[in-house]
């Protein structure tokens, strides 16, 4: 174990993806319902066409229980920074505070697929910086939005080292625990942001929005993935424990359709 996770030990925290996949009479009931469960962050992905956007969407999610909201995560390949910037902070005055935003790249050729152009790596990167440094202009010094930034390769590490708050890994599926563990624990400098984990099944199921429907569970289980849980409480627990433990992991982020099941999770480990 490197020397920050063994000096960081932060409190397990819980967010659920629950993008409006049903009527949202059902939908407003499961987030009500997620919130009484104890999760700490109901979040939206940025997808558009698929759903209500996303603003309006988690402004009405915060309205209609007392837990905090985010992006999960705004794609820097699809947005202006001032506009996301702007979205942001209205978002955190809205709710009093309650709102982070998630950032990365976006998935590579989101845009083309929407008809727009194709955005290099290097300018999403410059898109997220941008966002990131607006947002703090217009929080100014009486608030500070909460920053997590979806990170992969080097050169997104040290951007999200230098404006993060939080970061969570995209990780290859095909990654074994060994290489998970490795990637987090080379991550570069001294900074001790809270480490997220995004997992994208639960037993033999996978979150929408989380990862392709096609993903093989079986395959992950096989070369011991972290992107994916077991679908027993109990068991779950012990290997969030155990990724805490190992690795530096604190706040794991799971979708709407496992938030029931793991529900007991919660209720043992939120800010344990």
């Amino acid at each position: 174990m490197n020397d920050r996770t063994s000096r960081v030990a932060r409190p397990f925290r819980f967010g659920v993806v629950a993008p409006i996949t049903t009527d949202l009479p059902a939908w407003r009931d499961r987030v009500r319902r997620i919130a009484g469960h104890g999760y700490s962050t109901l979040l939206m992905p940025d997808v558009p066409t698929w759903q209500p956007a996303l603003g309006p969407t988690l402004a009405t999610a915060a309205a209609i229980a007392d837990l905090r909201i985010g992006s999960w995560v705004y794609a820097a390949a699809l947005r202006e920074p001032w506009s996301t910037a702007w979205e942001a902070h209205s978002l955190s005055v809205l709710t009093d505070g309650r709102f982070e935003m998630g950032i990365g790249a976006g998935r590579p050729g989101i845009e083309v697929e929407l008809g727009l152009p194709a955005v290099s790596p290097a300018e999403r990167r410059t898109r997220m910086r941008e966002t990131v440094a607006a947002l703090r202009r217009y929080d100014g010094p009486d608030l500070h939005t909460p920053v997590v930034m979806a990170v992969s390769g080097p050169k997104s590490q040290e951007l999200a080292l230098e404006v993060a708050d939080a970061v969570t890994f995209v990780l290859p599926t095909d990654d074994d625990r060994a290489e998970t563990t490795n990637r987090v624990r080379n991550f570069p400098g001294d900074r001790a942001l809270e480490l997220g984990q995004h997992v994208a099944a639960v037993g033999d199921r996978v979150a929408p929005f989380m990862a392709p429907p096609d993903l093989d569970t079986a395959a992950l289980r096989a070369v011991d993935s972290l992107v994916i849980l077991p679908s027993d409480p109990e068991a779950a627990a012990d290997e969030i424990q155990r990724r805490r433990e190992e690795i530096g992991f604190s706040y794991f982020v799971i979708g709407a359709d496992f938030a029931d099941t793991l529900a007991p999770v919660v209720s043992k480990l939120a800010g344990q």
